[in-house]
C-alpha cells in the first residue's frame, strides 16, 4: 500500500472479512476486561518480513495495546526466536491473532525465498526482479517483502513501466510498430516511462538496438547459450534481462552470461509460508 492510508483501509477490509459481526468464542470464553501478554515467535529459520504491517494492525484494532518490537523486518531468523510481545486487553489480542499471522507468515516466506535465490548469485553482479505474479490485493506488501529479501522491485502495475510483451508486439505487427508507436503514444500523453521490450530470438534482439530508444531488453526463453550470445550482441548499450523458465538450478548459469537482471514468478507466487505463532507469554 503505498500510504498509511491505503494500509489502513486494506487492514478494516481484512478485520471485516475476519471477523465479520464478533469473535464469539473469545467473547463466550474470556471476560472483556482480562488484560494480557502474548508472544509472536519463530518456529523455523528464514527471512522476517511484515513486522510494520503487525504494528499497524494491532494499533488499528486497539490503540491501547502495547508492543514491544524484538527483531526489525529484514532480519535472519531461527526457530524460538521472539519476534515481537503484545500486552494489553485479551480481546483485543485474539482477534488480531490470525489476520498478523496470516500477513507475517506469507511476507516472511516470500523473504525468505527470494533471499535464496538472491544468494545463489553472489558476486554476479546481476539482481534479481519480482514480477506482477502477486496475490490480489497483496501486491505491495508482496513486494516489499521481496525488497526485504534481497531482491529489486519490478514495475508494480501497467502504470509505471512500458513493458512490451510478444503479445503486444504480435498484435501491433511487429517490434518495430510496438516501439514506434510506444513512443508516440508516450510523447502525444507527456509521459516519462521507461521502455522494456521483450524478444524471444537473436533477431529480435538486433532490430531493438536498430530502432534504439528503449531502456531495457529482455530475454524471454532464451537457452543459456542465446543468452551469452545476446548479452554480447548489446555490449552494454542497454540494460538486459532474462526471463522465463529460470530455476534455482540455472539461475546462476544465466547470471554468468552477464545479464544485469533476472525476473523470476516464483518468488511470489510459488512460495512456502514461514511458520510462525503467536502464543499467551506468562512474564
Amino acid at each position: 500500500m503505498k500510504t498509511i492510508h491505503d494500509l489502513d483501509a486494506a487492514i478494516d477490509r481484512w478485520f471485516h472479512e475476519d471477523i465479520g459481526d464478533g469473535d464469539h468464542t473469545t467473547y463466550s470464553t474470556i471476560p472483556f476486561e482480562i488484560r494480557g501478554t502474548a508472544k509472536l515467535m519463530a518456529k523455523e529459520k528464514g527471512i522476517l518480513a511484515g513486522v510494520f504491517v503487525a504494528e499497524r494492525i494491532f494499533h488499528r484494532f486497539d490503540h491501547d495495546l502495547l508492543l514491544d518490537l524484538l527483531i526489525p523486518d529484514g532480519t535472519p531468523i531461527t526457530k524460538g526466536d521472539v519476534i515481537l510481545r503484545v500486552t494489553g486487553k485479551v480481546h483485543s489480542i485474539l482477534q488480531c491473532e490470525r489476520l498478523v499471522l496470516n500477513v507475517m507468515q506469507r511476507m516472511s516466506g516470500i523473504a525468505t525465498n527470494t533471499h535464496a535465490y538472491v544468494s545463489l548469485l553472489e558476486g554476479t553482479g546481476t539482481r534479481i526482479l519480482d514480477t506482477r505474479k502477486t496475490t490480489p490485493g497483496m501486491r505491495l506488501l508482496e513486494k516489499e517483502a521481496v525488497r526485504l529479501g534481497g531482491g529489486v522491485n519490478h514495475r508494480f502495475g501497467l502504470h509505471d513501466m512500458i513493458l512490451i510483451k510478444d503479445n503486444h508486439v504480435d498484435f501491433a505487427g511487429g517490434i518495430e510498430q510496438a516501439i514506434r508507436g510506444t513512443k508516440a503514444y508516450l510523447e502525444k500523453k507527456q509521459l516519462n516511462l521507461e521502455i522494456v521490450v521483450e524478444t524471444r530470438t537473436l533477431e529480435d534482439v538486433e532490430k531493438v538496438l536498430t530502432i534504439g530508444g528503449v531502456r531495457r531488453i529482455l530475454l524471454d526463453n532464451f537457452s543459456i547459450e542465446l543468452t551469452r550470445q545476446a548479452v554480447q550482441l548489446i555490449n552494454r548499450r542497454v540494460e538486459t534481462e532474462a526471463s522465463g523458465g529460470i530455476t534455482k538450478e540455472t539461475i546462476r548459469s544465466y547470471a554468468e552470461c552477464g545479464v544485469d537482471y533476472i525476473s523470476v514468478g516464483a518468488l511470489t507466487h510459488r512460495i512456502e509460508s514461514l511458520d510462525l505463532n503467536l502464543v499467551a507469554d506468562f512474564l
